[in-house]
Order: C-alpha cells, then structure tokens, then sequence
C-alpha cells in the first residue's frame, strides 16, 4: 500500500480506472493520460517540454532528458490506446523558445507521431503560442460532445470541463508514512488532470486552489502508483 503497488490479480489489473464526466465515459491511465474511447482521443496535459532546458539556462542543472521521457511515455499510451487523436492541453512547452531548443531527435519523434495521429494543441500560461514547425493544430481551447477542454479550469462551480493547470496530487500517511502522488480530481462534473510531463510537480488537491473548483467535499481522487491507478478516500487526504 504504502507503495501503491498492487498485490494481487494480474500486473495490469489497476492500470485504468473509469471516469464519467457529465456522463460521457473516459479511462483514465496510470501513466496520467485520459482516453475518450467514443472519440479514440488521448487527452494529455502539462507535459512541459524542455523544461530541463530551462532550467539549465538559468544555472539549475537537471537531467537533460525530460523532453525524451516525456514523449516515450506518450508514445506507448498513444500505441496502448490505439489513439487516433492527441489533446494536449496546455504547457506542453515550458517556456516560448522550448521549440528552439528541442533536439532535432525528438523533434522527429514528435513528427512521427503526429503522422499517425490528429494533434490538437491546446495554448496555456507557459505556450500562449506554439510555433508552426511542431504540427499540429492550435486552438485556445475546444468543445467536444458538450465537454470544453481547456488548459486552466474555470474558477466558478463549473461543468462540462476536464482542464490541466494545477497539476493535482493527493498525500495520505499509512502506518506512519507518507506518499505524495501526482492524481486525477473530479465531480462527476468536472475533472482536472494530473501533470504527464517528466519534471512536473505537483500541488495538494487539499489546497485552496482546489475548493472554488470542488469545494472540500463531493469530489472523488485517483491516485498514480508506480503500476496502478487507485481511487483514494477522501477522509483519507492529508494537508502537507
């Protein structure tokens, strides 16, 4: 438990949990991504390419691979999936100049998959805009089937949203330890997605950033473990 890891039944049998969002049906993934099966969309959101990058110009030396990892991991949810479209929704590049900085690899590794793939990018805080030569489409946000997809959520009660921007994550103390995950928070209403990006941090969903969204009761969380998704109680959160 303490390790979010499961004990039991197949390896893969917590890999997805299934979320409702105004009643349309969505898998939300270990990895962080949602799927829309009646759409085959991939939602994804916060990947914060080149953030090492970033970093690293201002003298806080990170890994140089984040950018790598990122898109690896995308690309086996995408191939898992079957996704025929990909929904970025915002700060996919952690600053304007992430482009230029992109190695010329994973640059191709982005052409690839966006050959197989419809790209929609969705512009956020850090990617008001997003150069040409990363493909793609480029909206402010997007309505599908009712639901809006934005990058940062509406502060008022809202529905018909999934947004990114606040990189949710839940804490819990079992046994007198702790464990911090990134997560999915939602009401059935709405729902904000945890960060997918490599470097991405993460902010408590006790926070109160969350309670214009949710209030502090009447939302449900689903806990990323290292091989499973896990609804988690919420008289379980704790604070940091």
């Amino acid at each position: 438990m303490l390790q979010l890891k499961p004990e039991r039944l197949g390896h893969n049998d917590f890999r997805e949990q299934n979320v409702a969002v105004c009643g349309k049906s969505f898998i939300a993934d270990v990895s962080g991504a949602l799927y829309w099966p009646s759409e085959k969309a991939l939602i994804v959101t916060d990947l914060h390419l080149e953030k090492g990058s970033s970093f690293a110009a201002k003298g806080q030396l990170l890994p140089p691979y984040d950018t790598r990892e990122t898109l690896i991991q995308l690309a086996k949810v995408i191939d898992r999936f079957g996704a025929k479209t990909v929904i970025a929704l915002g700060d996919s590049f952690h600053d304007r100049d992430a482009a230029e900085r992109m190695p010329e690899p994973e640059r191709e590794r982005l052409r690839i998959m966006q050959e197989a793939c419809e790209w929609i990018w969705v512009t956020g805080n850090h990617d008001p805009e997003i150069a040409d030569r990363m493909g793609g489409y480029v909206v402010g946000d997007i309505k599908v089937e009712g639901i809006t997809l934005r990058h940062e959520p509406r502060g008022a009660w809202t529905t018909h949203e999934i947004a990114g921007h606040l990189h949710p994550a839940a804490k819990i103390v079992r046994e007198g330890y702790a464990l911090r995950r990134p997560c999915f928070i939602g009401n059935g209403l709405r729902l904000v997605m945890p960060a997918f990006g490599a470097y991405a941090g993460g902010l408590n969903v006790l926070d109160e950033a969350f309670e214009p969204l949710f209030g502090r009761e009447g939302f449900a969380v689903w806990m990323l473990g290292q091989e499973g998704l896990y609804p988690i109680a919420t008289r379980m959160l704790k604070a940091d």
